[in-house]
């Protein structure tokens, strides 16, 4: 049961100070689940996140998901999930009212600029980190230059990508035996 309570806590905690998505969660997931708590590597997390943009659903609630169940089974996973998006559930009930009316006062146009500008410096630094653990030799540096050229110049889904990019390490794994 303690493990539970835990699940719940640390992922509502997340939930409560992440704004701007699943991508800006990434840096609080590595702080959390891969430094404090130690529920999974730096190699798992990037994982749940590649199998969580490919799935249905919001990127944070399913890496929820994945390490709650991982940790305590599907108990946990439910019991991550639900913290995780339980801050998100109560702030937009509370703010759905008064929304509208404070949206259009300057001030609260310029702090969603500023808060769209840290979300941007925590996503990048979560590239960052996820890159120098992705990128291990010259056949994944390959994977991510074709990957980044083709969404770059490509309009395909990201489903595409982490397919393709997943048979891709199987054949080049394979080919190296």
């Amino acid at each position: 049961m303690k493990i539970l309570i835990d699940l719940f806590i640390t992922f509502a905690k997340m939930g409560a100070v992440t704004f701007g998505g699943g991508y800006a969660m990434l840096p609080i997931l590595q702080r959390e689940i891969v430094e404090n708590k130690k529920w999974g590597t730096e190699e798992e997390l990037a994982d749940y996140y590649a199998i969580g943009q490919c799935t249905p659903g919001v990127i944070a609630v399913n890496v929820a998901t994945f390490i709650g169940r991982k940790t305590a089974g599907n108990l946990g996973g439910i019991v991550a999930t639900l913290g995780v998006v339980f801050p998100s559930v109560v702030i937009i009930t509370l703010l759905a009212g008064v929304i509208e009316y404070y949206s259009s006062l300057e001030w609260v146009k310029h702090a969603f600029a500023g808060i769209r500008v840290c979300v941007c410096v925590l996503i990048f630094n979560a590239v960052i980190k996820l890159f120098s653990k992705a990128i291990i030799d010259r056949k994944t540096l390959a994977i991510y230059l074709i990957v980044l050229a083709c969404s770059v110049f490509l309009n395909v889904s990201p489903v595409v990508f982490v397919i393709a990019a997943g048979l891709a390490g199987i054949i080049l794994k394979v080919r190296t035996k």
